[in-house]
């Protein structure tokens, strides 16, 4: 008898456990992760030798331009940040060196850097003032740090070297391992690095860059870095600022990947085991314009998108539960044009305007948030975030318009995480419902915020 006591005790413990929708196994970010969230909106700035030789390909090897050629001579890394500052960015990502393999800083691991420019007579340092100026603005320092490219050694993706190249590949690894080295060492803690391409792994021949950056930037987060880092992120597939919907933070295939493979599942996955959320980048500029838009030459403003495209981008990446980052280009003066200035602070405003000051905005737990209106009023737009401390719980809700007596559905989605952002056609109601119908365990909604038509 007693035996089967306990065994009902057990059965009935179970049971509850299963409907009382507590989390069992739910995967959550760390405390660098949560910060890169927040900060929502980054810069990409582009600066490298097809600004001033619009013609060269680095994958003609041998024909790199020669560095005496980098003379950017009003060059104001000032007035870079101050533009990203404009747009609201919060952190900024240096292309330090692209794939040319000119490096914009006093590298000793070559001789083609910034050391060999007229600029400043070679004793200046790009990635320095850079790092000032993020300070001096407050906006948080990344590095591109790609290892894939270098023209100028004969290298391409995914960093295997050519035949015909100057170097081995191991003495091209020891190159890579020195300047990431030098940038990780000389400027300070980044708030993220950037490997564009992806790294190529030991096992594949390439450099041992997992313990490099967990020896000297541990807690940066890294665009598609070696796997086994804490603080990776990854692509979401194109350059365009479109996040795939939905576009959950947790990922698998993407992670177990070493970046330089095509991989599967750009959405993520729910369920998946590890943090590792998206970053959408995109340009100013079409991406049919010179060099994808990334870099500047003459006489491509009219390729420039418009601040209602720009505004969509934002709302296709941050508002799909990805960071936005936005590709700043350098003329071969050394400044960000004024076109460019003008439009990026007009984005800025135009997301303030648009996303600034809610009609109502509530939070808390549980499966359904209900807002009240005084009056009728004509709504278009839902922001919605979840507490993603906790994790990633909601996986299906509703949105629900309240019309008399009726409640009408406005919109439906899937992932929310730290933020999602519904667009739906003007509806005139007189209260709005969020109803959570799906969840890995009890929903936390951090901000619900309803928008006015405008």
């Amino acid at each position: 008898m007693k035996k089967t006591f306990v065994g009902l005790l057990a059965a009935l413990s179970v049971l509850i456990s299963c409907s009382s929708n507590e989390p069992t196994n739910i995967v959550t970010p760390n405390a660098r992760q949560l910060a890169w969230a927040d900060a929502e909106v980054g810069v990409l700035i582009h600066f490298d030798m097809p600004v001033y030789q619009p013609d060269y390909n680095f994958r003609q090897w041998g024909t790199h331009p020669d560095a005496s050629i980098f003379n950017p001579t009003e060059l104001n890394t000032d007035q870079w940040l101050e533009t990203a500052q404009k747009m609201g960015a919060k952190y900024a990502v240096l292309v330090a060196k692209h794939c040319s393999g000119f490096s914009l800083w006093p590298t000793e691991a070559h001789d083609y850097s910034i050391k060999q420019s007229p600029w400043k007579n070679g004793e200046g340092d790009i990635v320095a003032d850079f790092i000032a100026s993020c300070k001096k603005y407050n906006i948080k320092p990344g590095i591109y740090a790609s290892t894939t490219a270098n023209g100028y050694l004969y290298v391409d993706n995914p960093g295997v070297v050519q035949e015909g190249s100057p170097v081995t590949q191991e003495e091209y690894n020891q190159i890579v391992t020195q300047q990431l080295t030098e940038l990780w060492s000389n400027y300070g803690e980044l708030f993220e690095i950037w490997f564009d391409g992806g790294v190529l792994s030991r096992d594949q021949g390439g450099a041992d860059v997992l313990s490099l950056v967990q020896k000297l930037q541990p807690n940066a987060i890294a665009f598609q870095g070696p796997y086994g880092h804490p603080n990776l992120i990854r692509w979401v597939g194109n350059e365009e600022g479109v996040a795939p919907y939905p576009c959950w933070a947790t990922a698998d295939s993407t992670t177990n990947a070493d970046g330089t493979r095509v991989i599967n599942g750009l959405n993520g996955d729910p369920f998946a085991p590890f943090w590792c959320p998206g970053e959408s980048d995109f340009t100013l500029r079409w991406n049919r314009s010179f060099q994808g838009g990334w870099f500047w030459t003459a006489g491509q403003d009219s390729m420039m998108f418009t601040i209602l495209e720009l505004l969509t981008k934002y709302e296709t990446s941050v508002g799909r539960n990805t960071n936005m980052l936005l590709g700043l280009v350098v003329d071969n003066k050394g400044l960000i044009p004024e076109t460019d200035v003008r439009q990026v602070e007009a984005l800025g405003h135009e997301i303030a305007r648009q996303y600034g000051t809610p009609l109502q905005q509530i939070a808390g737990a549980g499966s359904e948030y209900t807002i009240s209106f005084d009056k009728p009023t004509s709504i278009n737009r839902v922001v919605l975030q979840e507490d993603i401390s906790k994790g990633e719980r909601i996986l299906k809700y509703l949105l629900k318009g309240k019309k008399g007596n009726e409640w009408i559905e406005l919109s439906s989605g899937s992932s929310i995480g730290h933020k999602h952002i519904n667009r739906f056609d003007s509806r005139t109601v007189e209260a709005i419902k969020l109803v959570v119908t799906e969840s890995k365990a009890d929903p936390q909604i951090i901000n619900f915020s309803v928008f006015e038509t405008l």
